[in-house]
Formats: structure tokens, sequence, C-alpha cells
């Protein structure tokens, strides 16, 4: 049985949230959901390391982000308003008035980074897409190596850090695409964990995603690193992340893609 690093990361990370589950406080019925859900997935990645070279082993890494997104949300129980108030304080030395700072923005620009910031999720399978597209499927560890890495590393510390996102303790934001944003708002109130991820995941996750593919492909890495920009500028403007998650998450995927190139993988 030949494990992939992918595998190992996930593995690795499934085991964390099952630990965290036990030495949390948590009430009984989501220890119960992370405890069993974390064992379940850490089973499954071996199994699914023992099929081998199974064409949809290559995909299974989507399933194990996913799950593994919303499994560590549940661990979320009371915020750290100190850390809170350190997060919103750098951002009203950034920003001035966070929620009416980009008011004065042209509406369709607003409007674009509630869509961009809605569908990011599609940029991790959409990178992988590309790379099977153009004849590197051979580099799938390599792609889920560097994108495990940056949205485990966002949701693994909520077992440690645990903070609100700035549209839950912020008035709501000034805009013109009113439409458009009520949309965004309604999916990160019902379509997420409701916690903030510091790094940010959704930052970490799409640099990473850019960084593999324009390695191979720079027309297309280009274009998936411009829509990774679109989403960092996207978590500040529409109040989703701190300025600080972005550039933690920024980080994040740096250091994934810089240790991916040392280890060779």
């Amino acid at each position: 049985m030949v494990v992939r690093y992918s595998e190992w990361l996930a593995l690795g990370f499934f085991v964390w949230l099952a630990a965290s589950g036990l030495l949390c406080r948590l009430p009984p019925g989501r220890r119960r959901q992370i405890v069993g859900g974390g064992t379940g997935l850490s089973i499954a990645v071996v199994a699914m390391a023992r099929l081998g070279q199974v064409p949809w082993r290559d995909w299974m890494p989507v399933l194990y982000i996913l799950v593994g997104y919303f499994l560590s949300g549940r661990l979320f129980v009371s915020p750290s308003s100190r850390l809170e108030g350190w997060l919103t304080g750098w951002d009203e030395r950034l920003l001035g008035d966070p929620p009416a700072r980009f008011s004065r923005w042209p509406r369709p620009l607003l409007a674009y980074l509630d869509i961009i910031y809605i569908f990011c999720f599609v940029l991790m399978p959409g990178g992988f897409a590309v790379l099977v597209w153009t004849g590197h499927a051979a580099l799938a560890d390599r792609y889920w190596t560097m994108v495990g890495a940056a949205e485990f590393g966002a949701f693994a510390p909520l077992a440690l850090v645990q903070t609100r996102p700035p549209w839950a303790l912020e008035r709501a934001r000034v805009v013109d695409d009113a439409l458009v944003h009520h949309a965004a708002s309604i999916f990160v109130r019902h379509g997420t964990i409701g916690a903030n991820t510091f790094p940010s995941g959704h930052v970490g996750g799409s640099l990473a995603v850019a960084l593999v593919v324009i390695g191979v492909e720079p027309v297309a890495g280009t274009v998936l690193l411009a829509l990774a920009a679109s989403i960092a500028v996207a978590c500040v403007v529409g109040r989703y992340h701190y300025v600080i998650d972005v550039v933690a998450g920024a980080a994040l995927a740096l250091l994934a893609w810089g240790a991916v190139a040392l280890m060779g993988v």
C-alpha cells in the first residue's frame, strides 16, 4: 500500500479532528459527530489508499476537504472576544470604517466580488479538472498536497482559536448591489460553518490551486491566480474575513508551495 503525501495530510487532519473532539469542551452531540466523523474519515483515507490507482482516488480529496470543513465547524463553541478585538482593531486601522469603506466602488465590481466569493468552492475541483484536461493528471498528489495543506491548515486551528467573522459583529455593509449581496449573505449564513477560519481557507486554498496549475499551464494558471486575487479582495470587501485572515491565508499557501517544492512531490 502506497499512501500519497496528500493522503497522509488528510489522515493527520482527521486524527487531529477526532482528538480535538475528545479533548475540547463540547456538547455531547457535537462530540459524537466530530469523533465519529474524524475516525470514520481516517478509516476512509486508509481504505482508499489500499485500493491503489483507481480513477476516483484522485478526486477523493474534494470530499475530504469539504467534509473536513463542516466537521471542523462543529468545534466552534465560544469565540475569543480578545482575539476578535485584535482582528477588528487592525481592520479599523487599515480600512477606517470597514462596513462603509467600499460603498463607492462600482456596483458591477461589488457584485462580481460577491459572486466570486459564493462560487469560490468550485475553484478547488476546477483547478484539478484543468490538470486532467491538459494531460497532467499525474500531478494529483502535488495538487492535493498543496491545496490540502492550505485548507486543512485553515480548519485545524478552530480547535484552539475561535472567532466570529466580521459580518457577524459589524453593522450591515453599505452596498449598492443589494440583491447580489443579499444572496451572498444568505449563502454565508446558511451554507457555511458561520465561524471565522484563521488563516482564511478561501484565500489559502484558491491561491494554492493557482500556484500548482500555473507551473504547468501558465495561461490557465494566470486566470486562476486572478480569481484567487479576486477572492482575497472579496473576503475583505464583503466582510467575510478580516484583513489578517487574508494575509495569513496567502502566507499559508506560499508556505505549502515551498514545502512541496522541497519535498519534491
